[in-house]
This record gives structure tokens, sequence and C-alpha cells, in this order.
């Protein structure tokens, strides 16, 4: 299969048969680990889902076991560390090698074991982009000033942030609010959505990468109320993808909605800085 056709392509034909619904039970286990394992920190029951997912793929479709392999070991990876935010020095080195690691792993088991193509990151598609996705641009910044704001100094959320004044802690802040939404694509979409989509329809492909996305982000910090905005954020970011089949332009998307929330998080531990925001 191309790369360009892996981006979004349907469910494999002949396999809604009467393993459909186990098959999706496997995939909806992996998901359901990362809920254990990142938003409700329940290691063991997470591995345990993790293997009994796996367990159940083997048994009724070795591609589907294959695929979910892949996305399980980047969480095993992931769940070596914590990832709650925490911007010292130590940590964001710790937190580079294990993300980055969850992302390279896959990827080289993918092409030097599997032979596959699956997984890819798209950078360069050839195409430019239209003036709706230029104005998305633009509103996705215009959102996060408008919605960040309120989510995190009313519901205290920005307390899951360390407080930052100095300039290096400010540095070191946004390269790490700026890494992570990199590696937030590389790995929810070009990796677990692509996997995902192989077998599954759009949408459910989309909800099971989304289920994944949400508990890493919850983890990170995104929590009361967050979820009301990582969840659409992470299915529109699937959505776009499927569109624009470009890498490039949801990292956009993304690091200009990390930019509002860098400024935002800056100003909620230092009211008297950046007064642009209304809380």
């Amino acid at each position: 299969m191309g790369d360009e056709a892996a981006v979004d392509a349907p469910a494999t034909p002949g396999r809604a048969s009467a393993s459909a619904p186990l098959r999706l039970l496997s995939a909806a286990m992996i998901s359901a680990s990362a809920v254990l394992l990142f938003a409700l920190r329940m290691p063991l029951p997470g591995y345990a889902t993790l293997a009994a997912a796996l367990l159940v793929a083997v048994l009724v479709d070795r591609a589907l076991f294959r695929d979910l392999l892949l996305i399980a070991v980047g969480l095993l990876i992931i769940s070596t560390i914590s990832v709650e935010a925490n911007i010292s020095y130590p940590n964001m080195a710790l937190m580079g090698v294990v993300l980055s690691a969850a992302v390279v792993v896959p990827y080289l088991i993918s092409r030097r074991v599997f032979g596959d193509r699956q997984v890819w990151f798209p950078i360069k598609t050839g195409q430019r982009w239209t003036t709706l996705e230029r104005w998305y641009l633009v509103g996705v910044l215009l959102l996060g000033y408008l919605i960040l704001p309120s989510y995190f100094i009313r519901s205290g959320a920005y307390l899951n942030w360390p407080s930052i004044s100095a300039p290096d802690e400010l540095g070191r802040l946004f390269v790490g609010v700026g890494f992570v939404g990199i590696w937030d694509e590389l790995f929810f979409i070009c990796t677990v959505f692509a996997l995902f989509r192989r077998h599954f329809s759009f949408w459910t492909a989309n909800l099971l990468q989304m289920v994944i996305f949400v508990s890493f982000l919850w983890e990170l910090g995104y929590r009361s109320w967050g979820p009301l905005l990582t969840i659409p954020f992470a299915l529109l970011q699937g959505y776009t993808f499927s569109i624009t089949k470009s890498l490039t332009y949801v990292v956009c998307v993304h690091l200009l909605f990390d930019l509002a929330v860098f400024l935002v998080l800056v100003h909620a531990h230092n009211r008297d800085w950046l007064a642009i925001f209304p809380y």
C-alpha cells in the first residue's frame, strides 16, 4: 500500500464477519488500557488490559494483532515514566528520550520487522493549503485566546503546571509545550490513528485514538473539565489529518493552540503579566 493511500484507507474489505465484534473489542481494550495507565494511574490493570487485548487480537485477526502490538509497544514505553508537567532539566531530558522512543520504536518495528508503511510522517505533500485551511489556523489561535484563560484559571488547572517566572523557566516551558505538541501528532495521529484506520471506519478509528490522546493529556495536566476541550481537539486533529494528509498542517494547528496554552500559563502564574487576557 502506498503512503498516501495509507493515511485514509478504509477498513479492510472482507473482514466484516462474525469476528468483527471481537476485533473491535480488542481495539477498544487497547484504548481502555490508556485510561487505566495514564488517566487513572493503575498500571497493573492497564498492563493486564493490554495483554488481554493482544490475546484477543491474535486469536481473531493476525493483521490486527500486528498493528495493535505497535500501539501497545508505544503505550508501554510511555508508561515507564510520569508525564505530569515537570520542566526540570532532568525530567525534560527523560521525557524527551522516552516519548521519542514511543514513536521511533513502533516505526522501526513496522518498517524493519513487518516491512510495512502504514506508519509514516507526511511533511511535504506537494499541495498548497487552501484559503479555508489558512483561516482555520487563525481560528484556532482565536479560539485558544477565548477559551483557554477561562479553563486554566477558573478550573485551577494551571496549578498542574509548575509556577514559572524566571527566564530559563519560561524558555523550558515554551520548549516543553512545543515538543509535546509535535509529539502528540507523531504518536496519536500518525501512528495510533493510522494503525486503527487500517482496520476500522474513520469515526471508529478516530474515537479509539481520541480515548488514548485524552487519557495522556489528562495525566499531563488537562484535568477538571479539560476533556471538554481535549476530546473535540483530538477528534478534530484526526479529521484534519484525514482531509489534508499533512503532518505539517496538523502540527501547525497544534502549535498555534499550544502557543495560546503557553501564554495563558504564563499569565495565570503571573497575573500582572500579559494583561491581554480577560481573567
